[in-house]
């Protein structure tokens, strides 16, 4: 049984969120730091510190831990998540290796950018659904689009600090990038983790800028002019270079990428379902035409056959463009690909059964 109080050694209620786990153990991490303070328990108390931020940070070693300090280890198991939690497993005991917060290693190596991390990384693509008519796929088009997006921040000119040096090395990991966790309670000895303060950059910003938080960009409504050439058709892309996210601390700009959607030449839903439905019941009547089985296999997909027929003849074929029917074709050769193998086993098994049982009258 683990007697230690995670929640106040990190000082923070029971129910608190993971935003304001991580927040405590920052300001804890970097007075503790042995780097920093010189106190003779500062070591100490700086594993303690890390130790309880490793369990409680993570949803499922965090619902573990609440169950086994309630006195019932198995409270866990089964249920729904937990509220402080997420975990909805079932119980799994010690993890294989004889530690209650996971497998052999303990921790998870996932990394998580802090408030202050400095780690530029290019922005990533924002990808719009534009909508065309039938005319306006054909003859071309231009539309203005409106969509979310993070663009470099002005006060810091992107690079999330307002100072001239933009960063310096973390205090919390000394610039390492992952810290050590002792997990001598355990038996395991230590184990390392990605640093929450930094995100396994081993770099902080020197001085955070107060309207981006450090991260060197900030969320703003874009908007632009997507230009769709003539003879575009259903799932078409169109990319203009830098209008996507900024990257963070200076990183590179994403693209915008508009993607034609043309509900002609779209084939979803019922429609495609259907072209499918009529794939895997046409080897069934066709084999069994040439079996003389055909009257009972009928009989059998008729429901499909004509399920299959109404939910592609109402979705508005008088409408629809040849990359539609195209599309349609395709799953239809799918449904004729899956159903094929079954067709023959079930023709052939009926054919084997009827020749079986009405074969010594057929000369009568």
């Amino acid at each position: 049984m683990n007697d230690k109080d995670y929640y106040a050694i990190l000082g923070v209620d029971k129910d608190a969120s993971a935003k304001d786990i991580q927040k405590a153990f920052q300001q804890k991490a970097r007075k503790l730091h042995p780097d920093v303070n010189k106190e003779p328990d500062a070591e100490e108390r700086f594993k303690e510190v890390s130790e309880a931020y490793a369990v409680l940070s993570d949803e499922q070693k965090r619902a573990r831990y609440d169950a086994m300090r309630s006195g019932n280890p198995f409270a866990a198991a089964g249920g729904p998540a937990p509220a402080s939690g997420g975990y909805s497993g079932g119980y799994t005991g010690f993890g294989g290796f004889g530690f209650p917060f996971g497998g052999m290693g303990g921790f998870s190596t996932q990394r998580r950018r802090g408030a202050s991390a400095y780690n530029p990384s290019i922005g990533a693509d924002v990808v719009v659904e534009v909508k065309l008519s039938r005319e306006q796929a054909r003859d071309g088009a231009r539309v203005a689009v409106k969509y979310p997006r993070y663009e470099s921040c002005d006060n810091c000119h992107g690079s999330g600090s307002v100072a001239s040096e933009h960063h310096r090395a973390c205090p919390t990991c000394g610039g390492t990038g992952s810290i050590a966790v002792d997990l001598g309670m355990f038996g395991m000895g230590q184990a390392r983790m990605v640093c929450p303060e930094c995100g396994g950059s081993g770099k902080v910003v020197a001085d955070p800028c107060p309207v981006c938080g450090g991260e060197g960009r900030t969320r703003v409504q874009g908007e632009a002019v997507v230009e769709f050439p003539a003879g575009t058709h259903d799932g078409d892309l169109v990319r203009m270079k830098g209008r996507g996210n900024a990257g963070t601390n200076g990183g590179e700009t994403g693209d915008l990428v508009g993607r034609a959607h043309v509900s002609a030449e779209r084939l979803e839903g019922r429609a495609r379902s259907g072209f499918y439905t009529l794939g895997l019941v046409t080897p069934f009547l066709v084999l069994s035409s040439f079996s003389g089985t055909f009257s009972m296999f009928l009989l059998l997909c008729a429901i499909p056959l004509v399920m299959g027929l109404v939910m592609v003849l109402t979705d508005d074929v008088f409408h629809r463009s040849g990359l539609w029917w195209k599309r349609g074709l395709q799953v239809f050769a799918s449904g004729v690909s899956n159903g094929l193998l079954f067709a023959l086993i079930s023709v052939w098994f009926s054919s084997c059964t009827q020749a079986m049982f009405l074969g010594p009258y057929r000369y009568m």
